[in-house]
């Protein structure tokens, strides 16, 4: 342990020093329950891309019954600002930890029963609506989680280290995305065929049973932000926190939600499972192996894991905007490189292109919980970043899977898919430019007006 990581953290509301230790145990905590929850999120967004078209929406056709599985995975992001609003609320004022427990709950409530649910065989039109149900709900909790689990690792940092411990909640999603790749590789191999559309993809939602047990032990034992005990020990909470959001900081939940906006778009093109769809169709032009291609993504997550580490870590050198920026310079060439690599039909070029890819996207995430965190006042904080996180999964990859569907099926070219997903860098990028960095600003209550200025490139 360096002599900076042994001394004492910052003082808590009550006088006491968080240790190391301490603050420790919240960033184990907030990796595993956001690794639990997008586990949860991404075996959805895979199976959506493999088997729901023709378990759930057969009778409309190969083509459109994928663009109707695709569109019930954009379907729960209109309600992700349903989940962070009623968490940015209840966790603004009865604070962040029980919003955590609660979300994580309902996610794997949710994922259990869509690994229960019959098919469309079995009960007909039901089977498509139950399991359009179960996706809302899972974007409800996702709209609440991130916020909360971003506010307990980044308020429990010292100021000199938030980008580092900002990051865990952030390799909490490409670990997710290795375990449910990794899920759905291990069932091809095991039940080959016929076999993983009767049983094999039911066992990944299953499973998630187990993992809520764990993520609800490991978060239960961790305590709340000393930020928000401070407000509450003041009784400072805002009586309604996401309209005085609205009223004082309209502008700025706009410009963080675009700079999202290009980051979930492009990761989407693997979460979503746009590229297992496209690259394991038997009539595309790929057409190659499902199992190589769940490993393809697998070994891709990796990457994308340490980069994200690695963006949240430099930030705290560099700045979050300078580390946001060179993400977006990697991430606009990557996307015109991803697709012809893809369209190779090598399955080494193809792990080549989602490598190249995921490092953009780690440059460009793993910075997002520390920056989010410095740019909103404390009394409106879980409020601001739930909120701005849920527009900007809507405006970049809600529908991503499916416009990047209806892109090739119009044109027969992934050409156009390429160019809209370089739009979208365009516009983040632009987001970014116009935000200051505001790197080591005091996050307590006590600094409420310093943390109200200063926030826009154009603010003298």
């Amino acid at each position: 342990m360096s002599a900076r990581d042994a001394a004492p953290g910052p003082l808590t509301p009550t006088g006491t020093i968080s240790s190391p230790v301490d603050r420790r145990r919240v960033a184990f905590a907030t990796v595993v329950g956001t690794t639990v929850e997008w586990y949860d999120y991404f075996i959805y967004a895979s199976a959506a891309g493999l088997v729901f078209g023709q378990l759930f929406f057969q009778p409309a056709g190969p083509g459109f019954a994928t663009i109707l599985s695709f569109l019930t995975v954009g379907i729960s992001f209109l309600f992700r600002p349903l989940g962070a609003f009623l968490a940015g609320h209840f966790g603004d004022k009865i604070g962040r930890r029980p919003m955590l427990v609660l979300t994580l709950i309902l996610m794997g409530a949710a994922t259990t029963l869509v690994g229960l649910l019959p098919t469309y065989q079995a009960i007909g039109i039901a089977a498509p609506i139950l399991l359009l149900v179960l996706r809302i709900l899972q974007g409800i909790s996702a709209g609440g989680e991130w916020g909360g689990a971003v506010l307990m690792a980044v308020e429990h940092a010292p100021k000199h280290r938030r980008g580092l411990f900002g990051a865990m909640p952030q390799i909490g999603v490409p670990i997710g995305l290795l375990l449910a790749s990794g899920m759905f590789a291990i069932m091809t191999a095991i039940f080959p065929g016929d076999a993983f559309l009767e049983w094999g993809w039911r066992i990944p939602f299953l499973f998630s049973f187990v993992l809520i047990l764990v993520g609800y032990y490991v978060r239960r034992r961790v305590e709340e932000s000393p930020v928000f005990q401070e407000i509450a020990e003041r009784k400072e909470q805002a009586s309604a926190p996401v309209i005085q959001l609205f009223r004082r900081f309209a502008p700025l939940v706009i410009l963080c939600a675009f700079v999202f906006a290009a980051n979930n778009a492009v990761g989407y093109m693997t979460t979503g499972g746009f590229v297992q769809n496209y690259a394991t169709n038997p009539e595309g032009p790929v057409a190659l192996e499902r199992g190589p291609v769940l490993w393809a993504v697998t070994a891709s997550s990796i990457t994308w894991l340490i980069s994200t580490f690695i963006g949240g870590w430099i930030s705290d050198r560099i700045g979050r905007r300078t580390t946001y920026i060179f993400g977006w310079i990697w991430l606009g060439a990557a996307v015109f490189a991803l697709f012809p690599l893809v369209n190779s039909g090598d399955i080494w070029l193809l792990t080549l292109g989602l490598v190249l890819l995921t490092i953009g996207l780690g440059f460009s995430y793993g910075p997002q919980s520390s920056w989010y965190s410095e740019l909103f006042p404390a009394s409106v904080r879980f409020s601001g970043v739930s909120i701005s996180y849920a527009i900007g999964s809507i405006i970049g990859g809600a529908f991503a899977p499916t416009i990047a569907q209806a892109i090739v099926q119009g044109t027969g070219s992934t050409d156009g898919v390429a160019y809209y997903l370089f739009g979208l860098v365009v516009a983040s990028l632009i987001a970014t430019i116009l935000l200051r960095d505001r790197r080591g600003i005091p996050l307590g209550p006590d600094h409420e007006e310093e943390q109200s200025q200063g926030i826009y490139r154009w603010e003298k």
